[in-house]
């Protein structure tokens, strides 16, 4: 406290101000305050110390949970900034993955490699289910840029009908929760039922080769992981302009005070929209990066259990960070990874024992816990003050 003399001729104490940080700590400061110092070590953590400490195996599971990640990053748009919560996300991760399943499987299906069935050049499901030729619409997917072009466009014009029948007449909150299950109920059954175009319970398995390029081997395993984390952290960063530009601002205002935007002369259903069909594309991107890493797609994820899962990585991650979404999906797979193979008749027990423990001792998630507890003294450290992104936008 500094002493001033009034004009009265008193002496009163008056607060010293702060002394902003400067040099490397300000620059430090600055960096953690943009938000993208979290995606920066998550990207060098993922790119450099997982291939260095892990073996193929291991690096390709990670490969695996970061797939899932691209569903989670965009849960944290939808039902963190937009507060769209959706149970069907299984939904457009299948349909990335079967979009780019079904490339595969037709480059593996060639009249040569299939020489021995009934009917040469057809994928070996339809051979079993006595089918004669190749559905007309599976024939565009000879071509890997159309089959692209379906991962991308396919699952987000789902989204797009979905959401807009549904925000145009105001269905949201718990209701339209319920009816994304619905959703990937029947797709799920969809699937499974029509066992001569789908591949039915097995899904489209024996994927080989990528236009001719082996995708079984290890060193296509790696490169395969280092395209997924390349893409990751690209969506990260696109979802994180999109938090800091008015879009963000918005999207975190229809959630709070959605009657006073609508007021304002926005159209609510139409933000909505864009944050269910956004998810939507990220999550067919991770599918269709999860045909390609573990080299098979099935129904298994397309269903109300595999998505609720997803839910619970951004969930666990925190749903208003988007690296943590990323860890939470890490985490989340990995402790269901290690309670399969050490304890295999409690491991369902063990895994709904940490989502419980998770929820009620961090309920803002493991972002919140850091953002409460780690960031605090990063900032003192670094001589910054003011409130963390967390408390501003929570």
């Amino acid at each position: 406290m500094e002493p001033i003399q009034t004009s009265a001729g008193g002496v009163s104490l008056r607060s010293e101000a702060p002394v902003p940080p400067v040099g490397w700590r300000a620059m430090l400061a600055r960096f953690d305050a943009s938000g993208y110092a979290g995606i920066v070590i998550l990207a060098v953590l993922i790119v450099v110390v997982f291939p260095l400490a892990l073996d193929a195996f291991r690096l390709n599971l990670m490969g695996k949970y970061l797939t899932y990640a691209f569903v989670a990053v965009g849960l944290v748009i939808a039902w963190g900034y937009g507060g769209v919560l959706s149970l069907g996300q299984g939904v457009f991760f299948g349909l990335g993955g079967y979009a780019m399943a079904m490339f595969l499987k037709l480059e593996a299906s060639s009249a040569a490699a299939t020489s021995t069935q009934t009917t040469p050049g057809i994928p070996d499901f339809m051979d079993w289910n006595q089918l004669t030729a190749l559905p007309d619409w599976w024939k565009p997917f000879h071509y890997l840029p159309f089959s692209i072009i379906a991962v991308l466009v396919v699952p987000t014009a789902l989204a797009f009908v979905i959401g807009y029948a549904m925000f145009k007449r105001r269905v949201g909150g718990v209701y339209f929760a319920i009816i994304t299950q619905a959703v990937a109920l029947i797709l799920s059954v969809l699937i499974i039922g029509q066992q001569g175009y789908t591949g039915g319970v097995n899904g489209i398995t024996d994927l080989r080769t990528l236009l001719g390029w082996d995708i079984r081997t290890d060193h296509a395993k790696l490169v395969l992981y280092f395209v997924n984390a390349a893409l990751l952290i690209v969506a990260l960063l696109l979802c994180r302009w999109v938090q800091r530009g008015k879009l963000g601002t918005l999207l975190l205002a229809m959630r709070d005070k959605e009657d006073r935007v609508r007021f304002s002369g926005y159209d609510v259903s139409m933000f909505k929209v864009f944050s269910f069909c956004f998810a939507a594309l990220l999550a067919a991107i991770g599918g269709a990066m999860f045909t390609l890493q573990v080299g098979f797609m099935s129904p298994s994820f397309v269903g109300i259990v595999p998505s609720i899962e997803m839910v619970i990585y951004a969930a666990v991650g925190g749903r208003m960070s988007l690296v943590g979404a990323v860890y939470g999906a890490i985490l989340v797979n990995l402790g269901k990874s290690w309670f399969s193979e050490s304890f295999p008749n409690l491991w369902l027990y063990l895994m709904a024992a940490m989502f419980i423990g998770v929820v009620m001792a961090f309920p803002n998630g493991l972002a919140g816990l850091f953002d409460a507890h780690v960031r605090p003294r990063i900032r003192r450290f670094l001589g910054a003050g003011g409130k963390t992104e967390w408390e501003r936008k929570a």
